[in-house]
């Protein structure tokens, strides 16, 4: 006569064998973006080629705009100096925020997403930590601009203070624009095109301002345009920080935009990733 094995009631005794040990506490958001945002970093640290846009492309322009058109321009490579590098410093960094949608639109490609979503996590979490370490690159892209274009002269007249406050004004800048390519990077299909679209739009918005030239030597139409480019104000911004010269509204401006960005970009990208999960 065969017996028939009976089956726990309860799970109290298999709960014991599986687990011998307090469940760990759920982590919070804070600590899982810190955790997110630190896996971007190593990921720089591993793939060091992505450096190249903020290191080697910043000396790139700064010296070659500086000696090419220095004395055609303004006279003298000197006094072009101390009016380029706010420009460069712009541009550099701001050719550098679609890191954050290329790395993102990769991962979803990968299916990396597809093992977050797996997580006791909070969601978001991935894509608030990229945003946070991307502050990291902006930060290098700016002390190689610094650093490279103190080597050649340049010289801020309103000391330490005011080069802080202009790095710190493109930074905000630089971290609200990424919003909006973070966005394009959920609906975008592969990283390339990423690139291309967010490359497509900078690029203009760049070289159609006063980073290089006066506006007033454009073509009326074109001056237009330049006045009203959140870049030109910005760089504007920028170099009244750094050289003591009041731009208040000018400040005004580009952080009316940087809160702009913010607002419309953020709440789509949160709607793009939460779709995308």
């Amino acid at each position: 006569m065969s017996t028939v094995p009976t089956i726990p009631t309860t799970a109290g005794p298999l709960r014991a064998v599986l687990s011998s040990h307090a469940r760990p506490t759920r982590p919070g958001a804070v600590r899982t973006a810190r955790a997110f945002a630190w896996r971007a970093l190593l990921r720089i640290k591993h793939v060091p080629d992505q450096l190249s846009d903020v290191t080697v492309f910043p000396l790139m322009m700064l010296v070659m705009f500086t000696y090419l058109f220095g004395g055609a321009l303004a006279g003298s490579t000197s006094e072009y100096l101390h009016s380029l590098l706010p420009g460069i410093l712009v541009m550099t960094v701001m050719m550098t925020t679609q890191s954050t949608a290329v790395s993102l639109n990769t991962d979803i490609g990968k299916g990396v997403f597809d093992r977050f979503r797996s997580l006791p996590i909070w969601q978001p979490a991935a894509l608030v930590g990229a945003l946070l370490a991307d502050l990291g690159r902006y930060a290098i892209a700016a002390t190689v601009v610094i650093s490279a274009g103190v080597a050649l002269g340049f010289r801020p007249d309103a000391g330490v203070g005011g080069l802080l406050a202009g790095v710190g004004l493109v930074l905000l800048f630089a971290w609200s624009l990424s919003w909006a390519w973070t966005s394009l990077g959920l609906l975008a299909r592969t990283p390339s095109s990423v690139m291309f679209l967010a490359i497509l739009v900078t690029f203009p918005l760049s070289f159609i301002s006063n980073i290089f030239i006066d506006p007033a030597t454009l073509p009326d139409w074109l001056e237009a345009f330049v006045d009203i480019n959140p870049i030109t104000h910005l760089v504007t911004a920028v170099r009244a920080l750094m050289h003591g010269n009041a731009a208040t509204t000018e400040i005004g401006w580009v952080l009316l935009t940087c809160a702009a960005l913010v607002t419309v970009f953020g709440p789509i990208t949160m709607r793009l990733y939460r779709r995308e999960r």
